[in-house]
């Protein structure tokens, strides 16, 4: 039986569905943006998920996600339906007639400061965590030279994803560090 977005529900022997955590997390992130996967730590000052990837750690195969709306069918949140596919407002105010970020930084990441939510999720869905268009630890380098950030010794000879030093959207620290 096909649970949230299409993934497989887990039933024991007598037919029951097995509650756990991973359901727990589809089941309330169809519904809530920002829900902590299972075994996420949260920073509650700042309200921030904080990574725990492990460099080098083999992950499982990702399963495409549909993005809470677009999933219900609920097109006209974002579209106006009378008219195809045009946007009930402009794309750098509509993710944040839902969504909050807290941009008050002293840094903001420059895709973020167009508006340009798009440049980096997929408001429909993706397999990728945060509805990312790709895979994180690969992504940073669509815009930002490979051959540049390895230029630092820090960056040379790492496994992990840009987002355990750094933040995506905004902070407070000089290069956008945690």
């Amino acid at each position: 039986m096909a649970g949230c977005a299409g993934q497989e529900i887990v039933r024991d022997k007598a037919g029951n569905i097995v509650d756990t955590p991973d359901l727990k997390y589809r089941i309330l992130s169809f519904f809530f943006d920002g829900v902590p996967m299972p075994g996420k730590q949260t920073n509650k000052d700042e309200g921030e998920e904080l990574s725990t990837e492990v460099p080098g750690e083999k992950k499982a195969p990702l399963k495409y996600k549909e993005h809470g709306p677009y999933a219900a069918k609920l097109c006209s949140g974002c579209h106006l339906t009378s008219s195809g596919n045009k946007l009930i407002m402009p794309v750098e105010e509509l993710c944040l007639n839902c969504h909050v970020l807290d941009l008050n930084k002293k840094k903001v990441h420059g895709p973020v400061v167009a508006g340009g939510c798009t440049i980096c999720h997929d408001p429909h869905g993706s397999p990728y965590r945060y509805f990312l268009v790709s895979e994180s630890k690969d992504f940073c380098f669509f815009c930002h030279n490979r051959k540049d950030i390895e230029k630092r010794e820090v960056h040379r000879n790492t496994d992990a994803g840009c987002t355990y030093c750094h933040t995506a959207h905004a902070a407070d620290n000089e290069f956008l560090l945690r």
